[in-house]
């Protein structure tokens, strides 16, 4: 936040013509004029603030007759100082990762729960699901109660034993099946029959009244529609549905004489040849049982059931859910694929788990619950040092953090976020307080595991800058106020120098004026997986596995999604004698190593034996006060001073502030 407040130009104007004559033997400086109390008063309360002093201040002001530290320190204890304290660092860290996580809503229910509106995931996954994207579930007939058939004309009439009825709606293991089919109109277009006769409310009356050809011929391809009547009330409604395009001249008949299927003579072999009448029957993929695709051309929908209220409304009532994602398995029953992957909203033995756990509220709003406490996060950390007047580059180191309830719940329950989020719980269950999801505005403070370095190890600054490199950048930008960029002199070799086709960025010609910085000190995050908030334990990831390695070998790059963070391709020489081994590991010598076992709380240590840390501090809190950046003068003059101050007061963040606003510097009129 940046305040206007040096509007001061004719004032200054004025000291300058008042200034003495220059001299045969040289300039001779004005005095430095200081802004009155009234305004250094204001000044303070809007930097310190964000807001005007009160009346009562100018008062209180004015009877002292001077701004005192006392005054400063107040100011500095009062909850609107930390307001602002969260807000710089907000803008120093740049928390926001909400164009930093990939979600694309394929987990995200749609649907209030109530009749007529299940919950459903209605995305692009629906299409694995039903056969089209966006496409729910019948939301009319319950999965559980076998009491209707939305075609009867085209289905196998409805068991009368209610346990055999029942059996029919899930197969041997207790997958879902469709209880309702529509024509997808993707590949058919659809002709309602009862515009001209309300009274042709079924299929058998629009077949009676010859609307389905001679003897019922399209009789199959008869579908029951719903259409919406009166508002908000649907009806269902006969629809003759044909296929759209023209080159489906082909008709398959029954031996009644119906047509049962539409072929396209002599089609390419990229183009769907045959479409068959919709029924209830699910197609397998490549023949595995359990691996369920929808019927080509058809929407083969399950019905609802009735459970508790979601996790992100525990405390409400019971909703209407699709039968499919009311499921709670941890993997296929058939294939045992997992469940607890993103693969589980295509597969229809998944579901969203306990308490709808792995699936998203409707419009977005869990996910961005959890966004907006992750970017939190870093700033309540700043924020607990400040306040409590700890040295300021814990904030870099501590182990403490807070939760609230997204975060926590995303934290303790692994099947939260799923696909969406891939973050390393900060801390052993039982060390995280446990917040309900809704209560998003209670925060909680803990402590982290011994991997975690303050702001530096978050899920924010992790997922903010994706890789080792633009995590290494942000911190010499925020925290050194260095940038990498080569010398004016640097020159890139010739194009055919073999140096070109280095692949260590470190050694590589024209690259290694920047990177043989970069990648020795991104190694202190070698231990966080890239793209993600991910710590990659040495339990769980070791340095070297053999079996990646041989799946190397043997040319299984991915090892079953086993081993995408470890060395899996050659380069290089060094890429050869190094497949099998974590990614972050491969161009390391020896020292760089031990960067790697350190963390980025090795890195900070190092940097606070340089003075680069106070030094970065000061321009940074100078430009934060007085709007503009240090001069070279005003360096010259303050930037050494300060910072050995700040140094000697146990870079305590209120102390510099304090500094600088007692300051000359600060209180004068330029």
């Amino acid at each position: 936040m940046r305040f206007a407040r040096r509007f001061l130009a004719p004032l200054a104007t004025a000291a300058f013509l008042a200034a003495p004559p220059v001299l045969a033997d040289g300039p001779v400086c004005a005095p430095v004029s200081k802004v009155p109390l009234e305004r250094h008063l204001r000044q303070l309360s809007l930097d310190l603030l964000g807001r005007p002093p009160t009346y009562e201040e100018y008062q209180a002001a004015r009877a002292k007759g001077e701004v005192t530290v006392e005054d400063v320190r107040a100011l500095m204890d009062k909850e609107e100082f930390y307001t602002r304290v969260r807000a710089y660092h907000r803008s120093l860290l740049w928390s926001n990762v909400s164009a930093s996580v990939n979600n694309n809503s394929n987990s995200r229910i749609v649907g209030a729960g109530g009749a007529g509106d299940a919950m459903g995931l209605r995305n692009n996954s629906s299409t694995a699901l039903r056969g089209a994207n966006g496409q729910g579930c019948d939301s009319y007939i319950n999965q559980d109660v076998c009491d209707a058939r939305q075609d009867p004309h085209a289905d196998p009439a409805l068991p009368a034993d209610a346990a055999a009825c029942a059996k029919e709606r899930y197969d041997e293991r207790g997958v879902p099946l469709p209880v309702s089919w529509d024509y997808n109109g993707n590949f058919y277009t659809c002709t309602r029959l009862d515009t001209a006769d309300a009274t042709l409310d079924s299929c058998a009356k629009a077949s009676a009244a010859n609307l389905l050809g001679t003897g019922g011929k399209y009789l199959y391809f008869c579908d029951m529609r719903r259409v919406t009547v009166s508002g908000s009330t649907t009806k269902l409604s006969p629809h003759l549905c044909k296929p759209t395009s023209a080159n489906f001249t082909s008709e398959i008949l029954d031996g009644a004489g119906k047509v049962v299927a539409f072929e396209y003579p002599d089609a390419p072999s990229n183009v769907t040849k045959r479409l068959d009448r919709c029924t209830l029957n699910l197609t397998l993929r490549s023949g595995i049982k359990g691996s369920y695709v929808p019927q080509t051309g058809c929407l083969q929908r399950e019905g609802y059931v009735s459970q508790p209220a979601p996790f992100w409304n525990a405390s409400g009532p019971a909703v209407n859910v699709c039968a499919i994602e009311a499921q709670k398995r941890t993997a296929n029953p058939w294939t045992l694929e997992p469940c607890t992957t993103a693969r589980f909203a295509s597969d229809r033995s998944c579901g969203c788990g306990e308490g709808m756990d792995r699936c998203e509220a409707p419009n977005g709003t869990t996910h961005n619950s959890r966004v907006a406490a992750i970017n939190t996060e870093p700033e309540l950390i700043a924020d607990s040092v400040v306040r409590r007047d700890e040295p300021y580059f814990n904030i870099l180191t501590t182990r403490r953090s807070f939760v609230n309830g997204p975060l926590s719940e995303l934290y303790r329950d692994t099947q939260q976020g799923v696909g969406v989020f891939s973050a390393t719980p900060p801390a052993e269950t039982d060390a995280l307080p446990a917040i309900p999801f809704a209560q998003a505005d209670t925060w909680k403070e803990y402590v982290r595991s011994p991997d975690q370095s303050g702001v530096l190890t978050t899920a924010s600054y992790l997922y903010r800058f994706p890789t080792q490199r633009a995590r290494v950048n942000h911190f010499y930008s925020a925290f050194l106020c260095k940038t990498f960029a080569p010398p004016d002199n640097a020159r890139q070799p010739a194009a055919e120098d073999a140096c070109n086709r280095e692949n260590n960025l470190a050694k590589r010609c024209g690259c290694n004026y920047c990177h043989a910085t970069i990648e020795p000190t991104g190694a202190h995050w070698g231990r966080y997986a890239e793209r993600a908030a991910l710590f990659l334990d040495p339990d769980h990831f070791p340095r070297y596995d053999p079996k990646c390695r041989d799946c190397a070998l043997s040319g299984n790059t991915t090892c079953n999604n086993e081993c995408g963070q470890y060395v899996m391709q050659a380069y290089d020489g060094d890429g050869a004698s190094s497949l099998g081994m974590l990614k972050t590991y491969l161009y390391r010598t020896a020292d760089e190593e031990k960067n790697i076992d350190g963390g980025p709380a090795l890195l900070v240590q190092r940097m606070l034996q340089t003075g680069d840390l106070e030094r970065c501090t000061v321009k940074r809190v100078w430009q934060e006060f007085l709007g503009r950046p240090m001069s070279v003068e005003e360096q010259r003059l303050y930037l050494e001073p300060f910072a050995q101050e700040f140094a000697r007061d146990g870079h305590r963040f209120k102390a510099l502030i304090e500094r600088l606003v007692m300051s000359d510097a600060y209180r004068r009129i330029d």
